[in-house]
């Protein structure tokens, strides 16, 4: 492994957040870039581990014009990246089972419509006629989006990080950042396991780790992790190829077609900050009994996988784009368990930020890092 020992620009984390900044840097013409990941493999982190939903149904106008920027890059990444991500539009339907959620989602889609997203506000009946092979006696109404969907995780980094390559991106996995240079409150370098590099420009996209190196140039970066946990089932043969990815919206509860089977999350909402990554066998059964309350034909069904990954949670569920209060440090992280669907454009809007001063696709000015002490936060309601 030969470590440059100067660049322009160092990024850490190569998930999809540090994939597609890099990508997006080399683009503009940004030379001299290098990308770090700590695992031994591109995308094993938060992004490796989410379930790979992409949607456009949020609460607030700025998650929405995110969702309207990035999902259509998802649909023409084959012909800009050159790499097939696999973009299934099968559509969320968002279930509410207590009038208060009814009435939030009624509002949300009043937005998502004013905003140009054609997402359908249903009742109760329209929800349990759609779902036939559902549980849903209890639903009071449901949000549907046919162009949400899934998109798959690995395909999308690998897809980035070959493009940065071709591009001149100097990437390097196995490489874990232990100490940032300052001088005057300013980036003058990074150390690593394997050495040191000389720069002026450091991006934290780190996910659940960016809290930490924040700390590592005194910088007090407001992202907690938070285990979710999700298992696959076996091959289900009365789940139809239209099947739609599910949300009860009270229960944190999901479910969408893997393969020819089942995948099923649910979040704990007991669980604390940290950054464990075994699965919770008890709370799996928790999660596999309301699962099975839903639908019940998962009684027979074996489990085929499970996994446990980290959410990088903000005070208000939404991410952090922009400057620090370090000189040349940036960082574009704390998506609440969101991030790769936000991924394409937040790497855009980062190397726009970087490179220009502002950000120019989407004006995400607002979810700077000083809002938490400002008192300016912007609370996402559709998060699960």
């Amino acid at each position: 492994m030969n470590l440059p020992t100067i660049a322009d620009i160092v990024i850490i984390g190569g998930g999809v957040m540090g994939a597609s900044a890099a990508y997006h840097l080399a683009r503009r013409g940004l030379k001299n870039i290098v990308l770090l990941e700590k695992e031994p493999f591109f995308g094993q982190g938060a992004t490796g581990r989410c379930a790979g939903g992409v949607r456009y149904q949020f609460s607030t106008e700025v998650n929405i014009r995110l969702s309207l920027a990035s999902l259509p890059m998802f649909e023409r990444f084959k012909d800009e990246i050159g790499q097939d991500v696999n973009y299934r539009p099968c559509g969320y339907l968002i279930v509410a089972t207590n009038h208060k959620d009814a009435n939030t989602f009624l509002r949300n889609v009043d937005l998502q419509n004013r905003l140009g997203v054609p997402t359908q506000f249903l009742s109760g009946d329209e929800v349990r006629t759609r779902l036939p092979l559902m549980k849903f006696d209890d639903a009071v109404a449901g949000t549907f989006n046919q162009k949400d969907g899934t998109v798959d995780p690995n395909s999308v980094v690998m897809g980035y990080v070959g493009a940065a390559q071709r591009l001149g991106v100097k990437t390097f996995t196995g490489v874990e950042l232990t100490g940032i240079d300052l001088r005057r409150d300013k980036v003058e370098g990074v150390q690593t396991n394997t050495g040191g590099i000389k720069t002026r420009m450091l991006l934290n996209a780190a996910g659940p780790w960016a809290g930490q190196i924040g700390q590592m140039a005194g910088s007090r970066i407001p992202i907690l992790p938070v285990r979710r946990q999700i298992f696959t089932t076996n091959p289900l043969k009365d789940i139809p190829d239209d099947f739609p990815f599910v949300i009860d919206f009270a229960q944190s509860l999901y479910f969408h077609r893997e393969g020819e089977g089942l995948l099923v999350g649910m979040s704990n909402q007991k669980e604390t900050p940290g950054f464990d990554q075994s699965v919770d066998e008890n709370f799996e059964l928790i999660n596999f009994e309301a699962a099975i309350a839903r639908i019940p034909l998962l009684e027979t069904a074996r489990r085929a996988s499970h996994w446990a990954g980290l959410y990088e949670v903000t005070p208000d569920a939404h991410p952090i784009y922009g400057a620090t209060n370090i000189t040349g440090f940036y960082i574009c992280a704390g998506f609440s368990g969101h991030g790769f669907m936000h991924g394409p454009i937040s790497g855009k809007l980062m190397s726009e930020f970087i490179l220009d001063g502002k950000f120019s696709s989407v004006d995400v000015s607002m979810l700077d890092l000083n809002r938490f002490e400002e008192g300016r936060l912007i609370r996402e309601y559709n998060v699960v």
